[in-house]
C-alpha cells in the first residue's frame, strides 16, 4: 500500500480557531498535522505577517489595506472574535496543546486563551514551529500582486536565514517551502536561494501543465482541488513529469477520496485531524 500523503494545516486548524492565529498552529500541530501553510503580507514597517487577505475586514476588527499599516497598528486589533467556532466560554478552550515558552498546563491554557485574537508574525510563527521538537513542513505562501513586489521574497529569506531555515538539509527537522500563484515569485526564490523548495500554485490548466513541465525549477504543483474535479488527469501528468502534487483546499470526505484515489503527496486542510482520522494517520 501506498504511504499516505502529508497533511497540512491550511491557515492553522482553522475550522476550529481563527485562521492564522498562534493558537490554529498550535491545535494543528497537537492534532498531527505533517506540516502547516500559512499566507504572507508585508506591512508598511517591513515585517511579514500571517494573513490571507489583502485587507482587514474579514478577519479582524480593522480596516483598510494590510500593506498600509505597521505592525504595531496591526498588533492592536482583534482577528479572532469573527471566528464562528469560538466557544463561548474560556471553560471550553483546548489547553493540552503545546506552546512555545510554556513551562506548565495552567500557563499554556493562559497563553493559549490571549493568542487566540493576536495577530501572528511570520517570525513568531517560525520561533514556535522550531520549539515543537518534531518534524514539521511549513509552506509560505508569498501573496501578489503587492505593491512592495520583490521585496516580500527578499523579506521571507532573510528571516528564513535568521531562523536557520534558508539552507534546507536532509536532516533539518523543520523544513520550508515557498508557495505562490506567481511564477516571477518563486523565479525570485530560486535564484536567491536555489536550495528551497519551491510550490506553483494553481487555478486554472496552463499551456505548458498539459505536459507536467512547471517553471523555474518548481518541482511542487499545487493545484486547487476544483482544477482536479475538472481535470482529474493533471494530478497523474504532473506526477509522471516527476513533480509532486499538494492539493487545496480538502475539507469534505469526496473530495478527500477523490485527491487519494489520484496519488497525491500533499493535502492541505482546515481540518487536520479530519482528514487523518479518514487516511488512518
Amino acid at each position: 500500500m501506498s504511504p499516505r500523503p502529508l497533511v497540512f494545516a491550511h491557515r492553522g486548524s482553522s475550522a476550529a480557531e481563527p485562521e492564522h492565529t498562534l493558537a490554529a498552529y498550535l491545535r494543528a500541530l497537537a492534532e498531527g498535522a505533517d506540516g502547516l501553510e500559512c499566507d504572507v503580507r508585508l506591512t508598511r514597517d517591513g515585517h511579514l505577517v500571517c494573513l490571507h487577505d489583502r485587507r482587514l475586514e474579514r478577519t479582524s476588527n480593522g480596516r483598510g489595506r494590510v500593506s498600509a499599516s505597521t505592525l504595531a497598528e496591526l498588533s492592536q486589533l482583534d482577528f479572532g472574535s469573527w471566528h464562528p467556532g469560538l466557544p463561548e466560554s474560556p471553560d471550553e478552550l483546548i489547553t493540552n496543546r503545546p506552546v512555545a515558552g510554556a513551562s506548565d498546563p495552567d500557563e499554556a491554557a493562559e497563553q493559549a486563551e490571549l493568542d487566540r485574537g493576536r495577530l501572528l508574525s511570520l517570525d513568531r510563527l517560525l520561533t514556535a514551529v522550531c520549539a515543537a521538537s518534531r518534524p514539521v513542513r511549513l509552506l509560505v505562501e508569498t501573496k501578489h500582486p503587492t505593491r512592495y513586489g520583490s521585496d516580500v521574497e527578499r523579506r521571507l529569506l532573510a528571516l528564513l536565514d535568521k531562523h536557520g531555515l534558508a539552507n534546507p538539509g536532509p536532516a533539518d527537522q523543520v523544513r520550508v517551502s515557498v508557495m505562490s500563484f506567481s511564477p516571477l515569485a518563486l523565479r525570485r526564490v530560486r535564484e536567491l536561494a536555489p536550495r528551497l523548495p519551491t510550490v506553483l500554485l494553481l487555478e486554472i490548466l496552463l499551456p505548458t501543465l498539459r505536459l507536467g513541465r512547471l517553471p523555474f525549477g518548481a518541482r511542487v504543483a499545487g493545484p486547487g482541488i476544483g482544477l482536479l474535479r475538472r481535470r482529474p488527469a493533471l494530478a497523474g501528468t504532473l506526477r509522471a513529469a516527476g513533480n509532486e502534487v499538494y492539493v487545496w483546499t480538502v475539507n469534505e470526505l469526496a473530495d478527500l477520496n477523490l485527491a487519494r484515489q489520484l496519488g497525491v503527496d500533499g493535502i492541505i486542510t482546515d481540518r487536520p485531524r479530519f482528514v487523518l482520522d479518514h487516511l488512518g494517520g
